[in-house]
């Protein structure tokens, strides 16, 4: 859901549907549009800006988006989305979606387009479609022609390296992304597609095993120890623990490795289906809880209550005391056993934060 005051943006498949639109219509009528209005897939519309026309010939035309994710953090945002649209004559109606300069290419099967495939999702193609439809019928032209489309973005490559393309077989510029066009703030529906692109990648390749890591850091450790497993094993989960679980049970995955940091096996032991920082009041007080069960030290466990931080919590119990830990560990354990269900096996596995295991459910 959106917090209130949140300024809502539009997809990159949106950005290059209007400059589609702004080609096209440059094309046909000879105007070039200030802004063009585009049908959102749930149903919504709105004007976008269009950055500039650029004629090429009579039938060819270039036109540029700049993308305005409102308040969501994205790498995209303000980032420049191109549309050359050619027309060709011929006896029937045609569209070709074409990847340009700054789109990546699909490499690895898996995902929602087929290898070889330039990087343009199927709602950003529909949304390109529906928009020359709209210049056809608005302009009252007969469509026998081909419409020739390439989607290009001038610094793709650039902000690819800002995302996981490589790792999901994405190869040579960013993707065109959007199920609906809009961009809400705050809703980690991309996060939670990226997490889906990066298990049905994997599944692909037939792997059934998984590490799900928060991060780069604890999935630099995990790679160092799981030094066999292929690097699409490998998947940042970020906050959304039980989300990424439900996804690797969509996609028949038979075992789940937890490599995890302190911090979040905390919130992850207490059931959150969601790990956000907000909670560290909350898990610091359940921490000293929970302590009191292992600890009957009054001067540690009094620490433990004035604490700030769950890491601060681990340097006043670890070495000192790896019951405690053991505990977290096999509640996270069982947390995410009772996510999955009895189908898949779940190992835990939390890393100090030099990347040494401090608890291994396989060896616990």
């Amino acid at each position: 859901m959106t917090r209130p005051g949140l300024k809502k943006g539009f997809t990159t498949g949106a950005a290059a549907a209007a400059a589609v639109k702004a080609a096209l219509i440059r094309v046909l009528t000879q105007a070039s549009p200030d802004q063009v209005e585009i049908a959102f897939l749930n149903g919504d519309s709105r004007p976008i800006k269009i950055h500039s026309v650029t004629p090429h010939s009579p039938v060819s035309c270039e036109a540029r988006v700049i993308k305005d994710a409102g308040d969501d953090p994205d790498i995209t945002h303000r980032a420049c989305i191109g549309a050359q649209v050619i027309l060709e004559k011929e006896h029937s109606y045609r569209v070709s979606i074409l990847g340009g300069r700054g789109v990546g290419t699909i490499t690895k099967p898996g995902l929602e387009l087929e290898v070889g495939e330039p990087a343009i999702n199927p709602g950003p193609r529909q949304m390109i479609r529906n928009s020359i439809d709209q210049v056809f019928q608005m302009v009252q032209k007969e469509k026998k022609c081909h419409v020739r489309v390439e989607i290009f973005v001038p610094d793709g490559e650039e902000l690819a390296k800002k995302t996981m393309n490589a790792r999901l077989g994405i190869i040579g510029g960013i993707s065109i992304l959007g199920t609906t066009g809009v961009v809400t703030p705050l809703s980690h529906e991309a996060y939670i597609a990226t997490i889906r692109s990066s298990i049905q990648v994997a599944r692909a390749q037939g792997i059934q095993t998984l590490v799900f890591t928060t991060g780069r850091r604890s999935e630099r450790f995990a790679m160092d120890l799981f030094t066999g497993l292929a690097e699409e094993s490998f998947i940042q989960t970020g906050d959304f623990f039980k989300a990424s679980i439900d996804e690797a049970c969509q996609a028949g995955i038979k075992t789940i490795i937890f490599t995890v940091f302190f911090g979040k096996a905390c919130k992850m032991a207490m059931g959150f289906e969601h790990t956000h920082a907000a909670k560290s009041e909350l898990t610091v007080k359940t921490l000293g809880s929970w302590a009191k069960e292992i600890i009957h030290d009054p001067k540690i466990l009094d620490c433990i209550d004035q604490a700030n931080t769950a890491r601060h919590v681990f340097s006043l119990i670890y070495p000192q005391y790896p019951g405690m830990v053991e505990m977290i560990g096999q509640r996270v354990k069982e947390t995410a056993q009772r996510f999955a269900g009895q189908h898949m096996t779940i190992r835990a596995i939390i890393f100090d934060f030099e990347g040494r295991r401090v608890f291994d459910s396989v060896s616990s």
